[in-house]
């Protein structure tokens, strides 16, 4: 795979979403990221989705481009070579992410006596180290509180690891701006945050601390209303409900337009005594404005409206399942540039992303698939850690090593 990161080599040791989900990122840019995992596979081995064969859409979504070891880590000899792949040499390599930090063994202080200059990064759950996932993170910053149906009391978890979405990509961050450091000084890093952190930092991000703090309005839940300004989900017709988004003045004076509800709007405003050019007044009466949009939604198809807000440039969508969505959507198809339909190894064939960025030196590669766990065993340990092939048969013959199934290395006898 060529790319913008071409001929930088990263070493991978993880689990779950964010590391993962850096290291892809990172290759699909080019660079070489090498996985290491148990012989038996790691904690993603067979995470689901799964496929009727047992094989994971996980490991296959998640480790696209990257190179696969499998080593037994609880010997001392695969720790050791897990060392050496760390910190072989070569002035683009000597960098490692992970989430599996082992003190000791695995952790900065021991990898940069082999390498002086190491670039580890590594995601902890919370800032004391104890463990933490997305869906422990998320309730415990708030976010269920404010989720679901206007008036419900329960907590509504999100179904998307958003947390470790926004930790993967600033694991890349953290690690190309340590690269440069290194670039410009010489010197390695160490760079350490958490989950919890990650979600916290967004909560005063986005105002919400301050605003909790200095004693603003109570967050309610307002389904699937847009906080703070205009937008709504609606029914049409057929029975299809859209989602109407009137954020900027732009937006909302196109929805008006095309509603033609200017007249019972400017009536709602005058009773109210309020500005809807104000956003936030759009947002505290939005249930009497929905009420005034409603009818005509009610008496349109949702292909009609869509068809209408689309000539106006207006800003909408369906509400889709993932069939649906996979089925209809032409951004989930191979016209769209970022994706390939490829063959995956133990899955078949389908609809593979690549990167979404698109740089201007570079054409965009086809995506790469996920390797079998152990594919480059063979190969990492002659071209990265350098040993001979008798030294490579042995490993494997001991049992230190593994390659995909049925396909080790020859006997060393």
């Amino acid at each position: 795979m060529s790319g913008i990161l071409t001929g930088m080599r990263i070493v991978e040791g993880s689990a779950f979403v964010a590391v993962p989900l850096a290291g892809m990122t990172l290759a699909q840019m080019g660079a070489d990221v090498i996985r290491f995992d148990r012989l038996g596979g790691g904690l993603d081995a067979t995470r689901w989705p799964v496929a009727p064969n047992g094989n994971s859409h996980f490991w296959a979504g998640m480790n696209k481009g990257k190179r696969s070891i499998a080593l037994d880590m609880r010997s001392p000899r695969g720790r050791e070579l897990v060392t050496q792949i760390i910190t072989a040499p070569g002035k683009d390599a000597g960098m490692f992410m992970t989430n599996l930090k082992v003190r000791g063994w695995m952790d900065h202080e021991t990898l940069s006596q082999h390498r002086k200059d190491l670039i580890m990064v590594s995601l902890k759950g919370d800032r004391h180290g104890r463990p933490a996932v997305d869906y422990t993170v998320n309730p415990a910053l708030g976010f269920p509180a404010i989720t679901g149906p206007e008036g419900s009391t329960d907590p509504v978890a999100h179904a998307l690891p958003a947390w470790d979405c926004v930790a993967g990509q600033l694991m890349v961050s953290a690690l190309l701006a340590a690269e440069r450091h290194r670039f410009k000084t010489g010197r390695g890093q160490d760079v350490e945050f958490s989950l919890k952190d990650v979600g916290a930092a967004m909560l005063g991000n986005l105002g919400i601390i301050g605003d909790t703090a200095m004693g603003g309005t109570k967050r309610q839940k307002s389904g699937n209303a847009l906080y703070g300004a205009y937008g709504q989900d609606f029914i049409c017709a057929d029975g299809q409900r859209i989602m109407v988004i009137g954020l900027t003045g732009r937006q909302w004076r196109g929805l008006i337009s095309a509603t033609e509800t200017q007249a019972p709007l400017d009536a709602l405003s005058t009773s109210l005594g309020v500005d809807f050019d104000d956003e936030g007044m759009r947002y505290i009466h939005r249930n009497a404005i929905t009420d005034l949009f409603k009818p005509w939604f009610a008496a349109r198809d949702a292909a009609s409206i869509g068809k209408q807000f689309d000539e106006l440039g207006l800003t909408w969508s369906l509400f889709r399942d993932f069939e649906s969505a996979l089925s209809n959507d032409d951004d989930l198809s191979t016209e769209n540039p970022m994706f390939s339909e490829i063959e995956n190894p133990g899955l078949g064939r389908f609809l593979v992303p690549g990167s979404p960025l698109n740089f201007s030196d570079y054409d965009r590669d086809e995506p790469s698939p996920a390797p079998i766990l152990g594919a480059n065993t063979e190969e990492i340990l002659g071209d990265v850690v350098g040993l001979p092939d008798v030294e490579i048969a042995s490993l494997f013959d001991e049992g230190v090593v593994k390659g995909p199934a049925g396909k080790n290395m020859r006997p060393a006898a």
